[in-house]
């Protein structure tokens, strides 16, 4: 007898067309997916990152504050004082000059005590064309010379900042005042705020501003008339 034939047991030309459009939208839905979840993940890390920068900057500068002070112990001929707060506003980032008991000696036996002076200053970066970082200076050794002549240690607190405002509570008249001079006896000769506050400004990876604001409770406001050093 003659068997019957099975039909083609095979998948037609249109079938296999079908089933990779269906593959390849399925694989595309994949990719999408994972492309977009890894760029998020990008992105946190990067809003992360610069918190942290922000946060650390603004502790940082909340401590220096916090140990201003001003001493007695000068020279009254003196041009530059050891002992001083100047602060000066800008239309981007303010020019500041203060002394204070914030430095940390990292030696038991270092030949250096607490005292010291930091700037605030804008530099720009030499790597970035028209990014601006505001930074920390230093001064290793306090003295009566030209500030800019005597040697300091730089840290970059904020690398590209749009712009920093510090303001200082005047307790006299209780207004906040974004100057302050204590080399001059029409200003604020032999006295400093008792609050500062610090508000930094910078831009996010999507380009939006991101704000970030604290204070600083100045423990000595008046002159004291003897240090303790190392």
């Amino acid at each position: 007898m003659m068997r019957a034939r099975n039909p083609q047991a095979g998948m037609t030309l249109l079938e296999i067309m079908l089933a990779i459009a269906i593959l390849v939208v399925m694989m595309t839905l994949a990719w999408t997916t994972i492309a977009n979840t890894s760029e998020s993940k990008k992105q946190f890390e990067k809003y992360e990152e610069r918190n942290h920068e922000l946060r650390m900057a603004i502790g940082r500068v909340v401590r220096d504050f916090e140990h201003a002070y001003l001493s007695r112990n000068e020279d009254t001929n003196a041009v530059y004082p050891r002992t001083m707060m100047v602060a000066k506003s800008g239309s981007r980032l303010p020019d500041i000059r203060f002394s204070t008991l914030d430095h940390r000696v990292l030696w038991a036996d270092a030949n250096e005590s607490e005292q010291t002076v930091i700037s605030y200053v804008s530099r720009n970066d030499p790597e970035h064309s028209g990014v601006v970082d505001w930074v920390r200076r230093e001064q290793r050794r306090m003295s009566n010379e030209l500030p800019d002549s005597e040697p300091a240690d730089y840290d970059v607190l904020v690398h590209d900042i749009t712009g920093a405002k510090i303001e200082f509570w005047n307790w006299k008249n209780s207004e906040w005042q974004d100057t302050w001079n204590t080399m001059q006896a029409d200003s604020q000769k032999g006295w400093l705020p008792s609050r500062v506050r610090i508000t930094i400004t910078t831009k996010g990876p999507d380009d939006k501003d991101i704000k970030i604001s604290s204070q600083a409770r100045v423990w000595m406001q008046e002159t004291v008339t003897t240090l303790i050093t190392q």
